[in-house]
């Protein structure tokens, strides 16, 4: 028997650890072999000596990545021998790390990994895709209570690539290594001093129990307590000031660092308001290539922190109230930094001001022409003052305006045309005609010219008609901010201090600071700061803000409370279950970001019609200009250059884009203050359309809080054993039903016993191993899965129980029969009216249930129901789904379970309940956030109004274009001598966009409930 002591190398994880030490303890000779992954050694005890050849092959055949290298003598005083194939793979740990291809004789590998981040099932269900979509992984299983992630590999994939995979998609998940250490690689360190400023630096970090830094391999291993994200050490190197940088093995270390996004109270994300581009977004403001408004920020799921400054000292700034350090003067609050929206809008102020202080003088001095024997003309002559407005208009159009010609310069190179285009056209001709009319009166013919032999000038016409445009442009941008106002409005619910409690001591933090854990006390009168459940106290709660229910709501120790509400009149703590971007209120905000930035299918009707208004209005123009030229009358070059101008000014291709997501963006707005979420403006254009309603049973007509109302045992098992049994095995269950169970036994202070083997049966119940017995609960379907026999006596027992509106499990142990529980779940109160209601508006409503015939029948008999199917799995309902939409119905399907899941995904429009699953939410278009039937009424009524109001938006803005274009190009005259001044047209057209705008804001105003 001898042992040696090897160094190993290639391993950048636990799990290459345990699968190194798993080979070597695989290798015929070895009686124990322990792997150290900080030292990066094996020592192996051996019956006979075994060349290091033979166990470098047998641990290459795990994966090639790995070498060994022998030392002898147990303190491992220097290396004697390198086998020659350790030797041409001593570089495995760079090289053959970051190689993603499959080595021949490579076996397939499993490794462990703690996952954090994940709050929810849907969370996991999203790392678990993201994991399984890793070039090289076989399978990869996520457990969301263990926060673990298994992964099969084909060949060993380093931790970094799957770091990168789920930062990538959207850098809330992070991976870690299961043990308590992780290896790094450490770049930007060249001496000494910077590996002991790299190691001093990452020990500050909370947690961090040790640093080991390597200068030489660059890399560092680090234990801790508990998991860390490599972003916490990349960020605490990256705030050191230094050119240090951390990655885990295997991340893509040229990756180009993310743009810090401009400060203000936004996101730093900007949108086009018309959706030219689709949901695209932009990182800094500017104006759309495509269409050229005024990009449009995303309002911020954060509420603003206040900050103190003081008087004579700006550079102080602390997040407190206290006194200056430098002088001792009280610290006063900072005015918090505008929004990129409200900069936009002074900005446009500040130009009009301009604007309008140079047109308005070009303007009079244009006007007293009209005066007879103008006494202007005994200052100056008319062309002297033609040189003054000369001078006048050149601040407005090259500095007020000069955005316009930008942008339709822009549009004409890249030949996106819009508005813009119109406008520099229009204005630029008005304006350049102006300009050589007076440097080149000589080339200009006998009509031009006015009977003081000096050309026509229209520097009032092109100096007015671009300060009523930027005029349009300041209205607009007022009453855009206003069409996001119900996200402002959740916005400021968000409360930005929280009193949190340690060690019986309450001290006040920011919103911010909160973690997961966290106890609060929340006072009378205060705002919940974040999600979580009542752990002391009780209370009520106004809800109204989130739910859109006004009556306050009783709540008690273990109910769950919502970030934004508002508590009642007694204090409470409560357990911190989700903050941040993961409570409800970020949730919401999040949702009606996104889906403000969605586009309808009506749009595309819009959409059509842009691309082609541009050049058809463009044409008409030059038609304009030719037959007035040629049949007008004298001066006929005159009437055709201003009626020519007026079709370009008045044509407003802006109200036609904006006429559909300014609807959308209030009506989404509107939905989420009455609890009703849109995930995008498909689907609400769609509900609307909805004739077929199929609803689930338990959790969407009744109330989803079941309670068990007893418990029958039959034969030799006595009650108090059977809800044991019962509780034990539907501890492992997350079904309603299950929960009712385990919370009646823990009621009666049974305790429980350990269960094994446990599987939910889809639509039919679960089985496990109990005390070494075998038990399924479950309906007669399961029953029969099982071959149990059901006696006549229990089976007519059972079904009375069913006709009054119950649910029965039958309770099996080792295949026999031994009693039934039975569960009641009240029908919601708002589950009649809504029911009644969607009938009445023509809606079929049909319930598809898990749950048996009888019980079925009698809820759908005491709710007037359409019609009612009983016994559904999963699958069932998906093909139900199916049927109705292949007879051409538009179908919604509303529940709350994961067996709702596949049919929420394939109907027309999904409604998940708020009170369910996530993947449940995860899988709908439209979410409740009360999670009652009512609230599908509320989506249909808003669904409705908001495609009313699309349909005036658009019926306006083609009317207004269809009429406007030919008054512009003068039809009347012939009829009523009446033709159009391109000023009055600039004036028509920045009010249409406007127009369209302050109908959509009507929406803020309509009811949902009728």
């Amino acid at each position: 028997m001898m042992t040696h002591t090897y160094k190993v190398t290639g391993m950048t994880c636990n799990g290459c650890r345990k699968h190194v030490e798993e080979s070597l303890n695989n290798i015929p000779g070895v009686v124990k072999a322990a792997v150290d992954l900080g030292k990066a050694e094996a020592v192996i005890e051996m019956k006979k000596h075994i060349p290091t050849d033979v166990l470098d092959v047998e641990v290459k055949k795990a994966g090639a990545k790995y070498g060994i290298l022998e030392r002898k003598g147990a303190a491992g005083a220097g290396i004697s021998e390198v086998s020659e194939i350790a030797k041409t793979n001593s570089g495995a740990g760079s090289s053959a790390e970051h190689s993603s291809g499959k080595v021949e004789g490579e076996k397939a590998m499993t490794h462990t990994y703690k996952i954090s981040g994940m709050t929810c099932n849907g969370c996991r269900s999203h790392v678990e895709e993201t994991l399984q979509k890793v070039d090289g992984v076989k399978n990869a299983s996520v457990d969301l209570d263990k926060a673990a992630a298994e992964i099969e590999m084909e060949h060993h994939i380093p931790i970094g690539v799957f770091e990168d995979a789920l930062q990538k998609d959207g850098e809330r998940y992070h991976i870690h290594s299961a043990g308590s250490e992780e290896k790094y690689e450490v770049t930007g360190m060249t001496c000494s001093g910077c590996k002991a400023h790299v190691e001093e630096t990452l020990r500050q970090v909370d947690g961090v129990l040790d640093v080991a830094v390597d200068l030489e391999k660059a890399e560092a291993v680090i234990s801790s307590k508990r998991a860390i994200p490599v972003t916490v050490f990349q960020e605490v190197l990256r705030k050191d000031g230094s050119t240090y940088n951390i990655y885990l093995p295997g991340q893509d270390i040229t990756a180009p660092p993310k743009p810090e996004k401009p400060k203000g109270k936004g996101t730093g994300t900007f949108y086009c308001p018309m959706h030219c581009e689709g949901d695209k977004t932009y990182d800094k403001p500017g104006d759309c290539p495509v269409c050229g408004m005024d990009l449009v920020e995303e309002v911020s799921l954060k509420a603003d922190q206040p900050q103190y400054t003081c008087p004579m000292h700006p550079e102080i700034v602390e997040d407190e109230p206290d006194s200056c350090p430098i002088c001792g003067m009280e610290l006063v609050r900072m005015e918090p930094e505008a929004s990129a929206e409200q900069k936009s809008y002074q900005k446009l102020l500040k130009k009009f001001k301009i604007a309008v202080a140079f047109t308005l003088p070009i303007f009079l001095i244009a006007m007293t022409e009209m005066i007879p024997g103008n006494p202007m003309y005994d200052w100056m002559s008319m062309e002297s003052w033609n040189w003054v407005q000369l001078v006048l208009s050149i601040p407005v159009v090259f500095f007020a305006t000069w955005m316009f010609f930008e942008r339709a310069w822009r549009s004409i190179v890249t030949w996106n045309l819009n508005m813009f285009t119109l406008i520099g056209i229009g204005a630029g001709v008005a304006w350049t005609f102006s300009v050589f009319g007076m440097l080149f009166p000589g080339l200009f013919p006998e009509q031009f010219l006015t009977h003081h032999g000096t050309v026509h000038v229209y520097f009032e016409a092109a100096t007015v008609i671009l300060t009523l445009v930027l005029l349009g442009q300041l209205l607009e941008a007022r009453a855009h901010s206003r069409t996001n106002s119900a996200i402002k409005e959740l916005l400021k619910l968000a409360p930005n201090k929280a009193t949190l409690v340690v060690n019986g001591e309450e001290k006040e933090i920011h919103a911010d600071e909160i973690n997961v854990g966290d106890i609060l006390r929340v006072k009378p009168g205060d705002k919940i700061p974040v999600d979580g459940s009542i752990q002391k106290g009780q209370t009520n709660i106004d809800e109204s803000m989130i739910t859109g229910e006004p009556v306050p709501v009783e709540k008690a120790e273990g109910d769950k409370v919502t970030s934004g509400t508002i508590n009642g009149n007694r204090s409470f703590t409560m357990k911190a279950e989700k903050v941040g971007d993961e409570t409800l209120l970020a949730q919401i905000i999040k949702m009606v970001n996104d889906a403000s930035r969605s586009q309808a299918p009506i749009q595309k009707l819009a959409d059509r019609i842009s691309a082609y208004f541009v050049p058809v209005v463009v044409m008409i123009s030059v038609i304009t200009f030719i037959v007035w030229a040629a049949f007008g009358p004298e001066p006929s070059y005159v009437y055709a250059l201003i009626n020519a101008i007026a079709v370009l000014i008045i044509a407003c291709p802006c109200a036609l884009g904006l006429a559909t997501p300014i609807s959308v963006m209030v009506g989404v707005g509107k939905g989420a203050q009455n609890g009703v979420l849109i995930k995008n403006a498909q689907s609400l254009e769609q509900m609307d359309k909805i004739d077929v309603l199929i609803i689930d049973k338990t959790g969407t007509i009744t109330e989803g809080k079941p309670s068990v109302e007893k418990v029958v045992a039959t034969g030799d098992t006595s009650e108090e054993e059977l809800i044991r049994t019962i509780a034990s095995v539907n501890a492992q269950s997350e079904h309603p039903l299950a929960e009712a169970t385990v919370r009646y036994a823990k009621a009666k202070n049974l305790k429980f016993t350990e269960t094994t083997d446990f599987d939910a049966v889809t639509g039919k119940g679960v089985t496990g191993i109990s005390e070494e017995k075998k038990i399924a609960i479950g309906n007669e379907k399961l029953m029969q899965e099982i071959s149990t026999e059901v006696n006549n006596k229990l089976q007519q027992q059972v079904r009375e129980e069913q006709q009054q509106g119950k649910t029965v499990s039958y309770v099996a142990v080792d295949g026999k029969v031994s009693g039934y529980v039975t569960i009641t779940d009240p029908i919601k109160k708002t589950s009649r009216q809504a029911i009644s209601e969607l009938i009445d508006a023509g809606v079929e409503v049909i319930m598809l249930t898990g749950d048996n015939e009888i019980t079925a029948s009698a809820v759908a008999k005491e709710l007037h129901l359409t019609s009612f199917k009983a016994g559904m799995l999963p699958q069932n309902k998906l093909e139900e789904v199916e049927k109705l939409q292949q007879q051409g119905k538009k179908v919604a399907m509303a529940g709350d379970g994961i067996n709702d899941a596949p049919a929420l995904a394939k109907a027309d429009i999904g409604i998940a309940m708020g009170t369910g699953t996530d993947v449940a939410i995860e899988s709908a278009e439209i979410t409740l956030v009360k999670g009652d039937l009512h609230g599908v009424v509320k989506a249909k009524n808003l669904s409705k109004k908001v495609m009313k109001n699309i349909k005036q938006n658009l019926f306006f803005a083609l009317i207004y274009n269809t009429l406007g274009v030919p008054i512009a190009a003068g039809v009347l005259f012939p009829f009523f001598g009446i033709l159009l001044s391109p000023m009055i047209a600039a004036l028509a057209m920045s009010f249409s966009s406007v127009s369209v705008i302050a109908n959509a804001l009507r929406l803020r105003g309509v009811k949902l409930d009728h």
